[in-house]
């Protein structure tokens, strides 16, 4: 699945079909900003050799960042890292036996060398993710980066037209 027809820029992983629930939030992030991006399951544990392709073949295939989403052991977005010099954005997904926290401690955890730019638990997370990957393209995207702009207005005219919580 890609967010425009040109080549995708941003490649959208997660760990399992489940994560989708959260991941589908960057995606859409993605999509509203008119970034190309493809969105694939890539599990560490199921398929590591899958993961290792992934990472070793996104640069010659125009990939430009990683976001990657898991949830408890949260493997994913490091391993990925480890294979690529890309930057990879870990999106920790909420759990159900620790509520996210494993997730967001194994991707926060990284060793010195290997780094993995951690978001929030959850939609806020894949929400930003989403937001930070457009802005780091934006750098050396003059189109992007007017779209990013227009985005922030109006998340900030939107604040500014309804003050009153109550209405």
């Amino acid at each position: 699945m890609t967010g425009t027809a040109a080549a995708p820029r941003v490649g959208v992983v997660m760990g399992s079909r489940s994560d989708w629930e959260t991941m589908t939030h960057a995606a859409e992030i993605l999509q509203a900003l008119g970034v190309p991006h493809e969105v694939r399951v890539v599990s560490a544990h199921r398929t590591p050799d899958l993961l290792f392709r992934y990472a070793e073949e996104a640069v010659e295939r125009g990939i430009q960042v990683i976001i990657a989403g898991a949830g408890g052991a949260a493997h994913l977005p490091g391993m990925l890292a480890a294979k690529t010099r890309l930057p990879v954005l870990g999106v920790p997904v909420q759990s159900k036996a620790l509520n996210g926290m494993d997730s967001l401690l194994s991707i926060a955890q990284m060793p010195a060398g290997i780094p993995v730019g951690t978001l929030a638990i959850g939609r806020a997370g894949a929400v930003n993710a989403g937001l930070l990957a457009a802005s780091v393209l934006a750098l050396h995207d003059p189109a992007l980066a007017k779209a990013v702009e227009a985005y922030r207005a109006r998340q900030t005219q939107g604040v500014l037209d309804h003050p009153d919580p109550r209405t």
